[in-house]
């Protein structure tokens, strides 16, 4: 069974910038959370966009050494030898999209507060 660390490895250099920005989402989206301020929103929705915006560009980066690595070698790798690759280069997705989702849950307590507030004060 593959470790956390395995999967980090095997995401390459683009699951750094993925972690950075997943982290200083999760800082923002727990301090929304902690005490829900309408001036942390455009953050949040920058700071997602930027780390899903990473991941897809691991994602990237992996599929391109993947496809030049293949198409370098001689002789011919079996055809199973890209989807490995792209399985690989996936890990900077479903890294970023963890930190997303838990981001985004972080988020919507914030906001469930601000509405809890809002239908308080109009009772």
């Amino acid at each position: 069974m593959a470790t956390f660390l395995d999967h980090f490895r095997d995401g390459g250099w683009g699951m750094f910038p993925t972690l950075i920005f997943g982290l200083v989402l999760l800082g923002v989206a727990g301090r929304y959370a902690a005490r829900p301020e309408r001036r942390f929103v455009p953050l949040l929705i920058t700071l997602n966009l930027l780390t899903m915006a990473a991941g897809a560009l691991g994602f990237v980066s992996g599929v391109i050494v993947t496809a030049q690595y293949f198409e370098r070698h001689d002789p011919p790798l079996p055809s199973s030898i890209p989807f490995l690759g792209v399985g690989e280069s996936l890990n900077n997705v479903a890294f970023a999209l963890i930190f997303v989702v838990v981001g985004a849950m972080a988020t919507s307590l914030g906001a469930w507060k601000i509405a809890r507030e809002g239908a308080a004060i109009r009772a």
